[in-house]
């Protein structure tokens, strides 16, 4: 046995030890903490490279053919009831550190840079910290239970990070949203882990599984409750990945701070989702119905939140939607029985998407100099354009994580979602068309993306932004090379365009100290090249000629000489043609875009025009947002104030009217009680009476 799996329990720690020194030190030297900024977030980014180099360790061991390593103690124990805490080192686990540490590390890096002159430096790096514990905790688990409470953990940490601007409303109100929305999902969560301890009598992932499947077919668990508790399960990985009908938070979440977005927001928290589908495989791919389930509810999820890109004008809801859209893919994947596929897809994923909202990061931070610290108004696409000419670092980087994400070899993402697309295709044609069509619309929306805010002009600078303002067609703006009205893609509405002027009134009174953006400093693009690398380059560890991915993480039902044999039974023609309509509907979605908003050879309004309401569908999120605002917010405020007159007229009057009778019934009998027997022998006589004359009656 290696050493190093000895010491593994110390990749949660480290980063646990840093947020709770700074947390220490804010607590009780406040203004002395706050002025070691450098000091403090050195200390956090060190321990999570330490955490990383530990990580990489792991993975080097367990690629040499080391076997898996577990290490419990026992937690609680009731009679026959043994709960065990501990960590687990595999080969998922090996690569999940890998992930969550590099894209940490790299973001930490790139906070330094981005919260430079934020007041709350010190308590966003503490956040960080604890966030990156609280997800590391979760990889290592060997059980249920300790995934659980590390569940909350993660949770809880995307509520203080996504509210950090908790004087802004509406991060405020995301935060809660995304809270809220979270424990919809982990309450099925829990119900489906009791649901399984008590058809199985253990939280061990394998155990439960074999177990599930013995009880099934011998008869002793109906398929309908097997069924219901992985279900149930599964809703915890619904709300966490941000799949339908649970979706709605993760987008409002980009009120956070951008490295956020980065790090919990499409590179960790939401994979912790695929990761637990994953964990729990044992215990779905034996239950056909939970299976099918998870396929198609990917799938559905991931072309809805290609269809809502579409038209978002705000740089990082954009990205937002996209990562809802790349989620449904993987969980697609599981669903389909593709494990290695759904996971080869959450490790490029994990990646480019973190490269690009990095990189959305950058371009906020440059744009911030021109427009002020006014979130509407530096991540709208519509004020951006020309990027390129003033952030040559952002842009390159922000390229290469379109190409790759649109599926362009031999870029990443191609090869993990074509890997998706064919194991789709085999089990079921339905969710390959869904998942083909999906990938030429996150083609078309990228490069959308990266016209507009790159290519063109700059239509930022004030001098420009009044011209088009008070413009004679109509309050428009120039989007590329199109002058676009008040309606379609890229457009303002009314109330936009007030917003746009009000602030640009203040602009002019010192909000803004730059007529064009400048490129970031090297602390925030080093992460951006940093990332391009993998971005670029690590997908080909699982290509189909040479997947070694595959040979390294594979199913737990399968074996090594199962996942060989298959291998050895690679068809190069079928690749060809599965990866020739992949890429082909790529390039579509790319040409559409270019033809649109780089040349202006197509007009978006007129296309908009024609079919208003698909445009108005998406523009409005499918209308989600505002059918829960009306069945779940006012409907249980209408609820709350009927179950308050309940408690005011029935709770309330009963409780009043027993202290009443009291009241009343105390008063009348402290006048019969004068002490004198003559009167209580008179009581009793008339009682006496009153009671023979009702029997002799009767």
């Amino acid at each position: 046995m290696e050493v190093i799996y000895q010491y593994a329990w110390l990749i949660p720690v480290l980063p646990l030890i840093g947020a709770t020194l700074v947390g220490l030190g804010l607590i009780s030297l406040n203004q002395v903490t706050n002025r070691l900024r450098q000091f403090n977030a050195a200390l956090i980014i060190s321990l999570m490279g330490a955490a990383m180099g530990l990580s990489f360790a792991i993975l080097w061991s367990q690629l040499q053919g080391h076997a898996p390593y577990t290490r419990t103690l026992e937690w609680a124990a009731a009679g026959n009831f043994h709960l065990s805490m501990g960590y687990t080192i595999d080969h998922l686990t090996a690569l999940m550190l890998v992930i969550v540490t590099t894209v940490a590390f790299l973001v930490m890096v790139y906070t330094d840079g981005y919260m430079a002159h934020d007041p709350g430096y010190v308590r966003f790096y503490a956040y960080l910290s604890l966030f990156g514990s609280s997800m590391l905790g979760l990889v290592v688990s060997p059980n249920l239970v300790q995934i659980y409470i590390f569940w909350e953990l993660v949770g809880m940490c995307s509520y203080l990070l996504v509210g950090f601007w908790y004087d802004r409303k509406s991060a405020a109100d995301a935060a809660q949203k995304a809270f809220v929305t979270n424990r919809v999902g982990d309450f099925g969560l829990l119900l489906g882990i009791l649901g399984l301890f008590w058809a199985t009598g253990s939280f061990d992932f394998q155990i439960m599984g074999d177990r599930l499947a013995e009880l099934v077919h011998t008869g002793s668990l109906s398929n309908i409750l097997a069924a219901l508790f992985a279900i149930l399960v599964f809703l915890g990985p619904v709300a966490k990945s941000a799949q339908f009908p649970l979706h709605v938070w993760l987008p409002d979440a980009m009120e956070g701070p951008t490295p956020i977005s980065a790090l919990i927001h499409a590179a960790t928290m939401v994979a912790a989702g695929v990761f637990l589908i994953a964990r729990m495989y044992p215990v779905f791919e034996d239950v056909p119905a939970a299976m099918n389930t998870i396929a198609y509810t990917g799938a559905f999820t991931a072309f809805l939140g290609a269809t809502i890109a579409i038209t978002q004008n705000d740089i990082k809801k954009g990205l937002a939607y996209s990562t809802i859209s790349q989620l449904g893919y993987m969980v697609m994947a599981m669903g389909v029985g593709a494990y290695s596929a759904g996971l080869f897809h959450l490790m490029t994923h994990a990646y480019f998407k973190a490269m690009l909202f990095l990189g959305s990061g950058s371009v906020i931070h440059g744009m911030e100099a021109v427009v002020g610290h006014d979130p509407d108004l530096a991540q709208d696409m519509r004020l951006m354009g020309g990027l390129r000419k003033y952030m040559p670092i952002t842009a390159i980087t922000f390229f290469i994580g379109c190409v790759a994400i649109a599926g362009i070899p031999p870029f990443a993402g191609f090869w993990s979602k074509d890997e998706i697309l064919s194991a789709a295709f085999a089990s079921n044609p339905l969710l390959w068309g869904v998942g083909w069509l999906t990938a030429g619309i996150t083609a078309f929306y990228m490069f959308r993306m990266y016209f507009t805010t790159f290519e063109g002009n700059f239509r930022g600078n004030k001098t420009q932004l009044w011209k088009k303002l008070k413009s004679p067609i109509g309050m428009a703006i120039v989007t590329g090379f199109e002058r676009t009205p008040a309606f379609g893609p890229g457009a303002m509405t009314k109330g936009e365009l007030e917003a746009h002027t009000g602030h640009h009134n203040d602009h002019d009174h010192g909000h803004g100290h730059s007529e064009y953006p400048h490129e970031s400093p090297w602390t925030m693009t080093l992460p951006l090249v940093l990332l391009a690398v993998p971005s670029m380059l690590i997908g080909l560890v699982g290509t189909p000629f040479a997947n070694y991915f595959e040979e390294f993480i594979y199913s737990p039902n399968e074996t090594l000489e199962e996942v060989l044999v298959k291998a050895a039974e690679f068809n190069p023609q079928e690749f060809y043609v599965m990866a020739g309509g992949s890429v082909g509907i790529s390039l579509i979605g790319i040409t559409i875009a270019s033809l649109m908003y780089l040349w202006g050879k197509i007009n978006p309004v007129a296309i908009a025009a024609k079919i208003k309401p698909l445009y108005e569908l998406s523009l409005n999120k499918w209308y989600f947002d505002d059918i829960y605002h009306q069945v779940f917010v006012l409907g249980l405020r209408r609820l709350a104030r009927q179950v308050m007159e309940v408690d005011f007229r029935v709770v309330d009057g009963a409780v009043n009217l027993t202290g009443f009778f009291t009241l009343v019934s105390g008063e009348g009998l402290k006048y019969l009680e004068n002490g004198r027997a003559q009167f209580y022998a008179l009581i009793v006589f008339a009682a006496v009476l009153g009671l023979v004359i009702f029997f002799g009656v009767t």
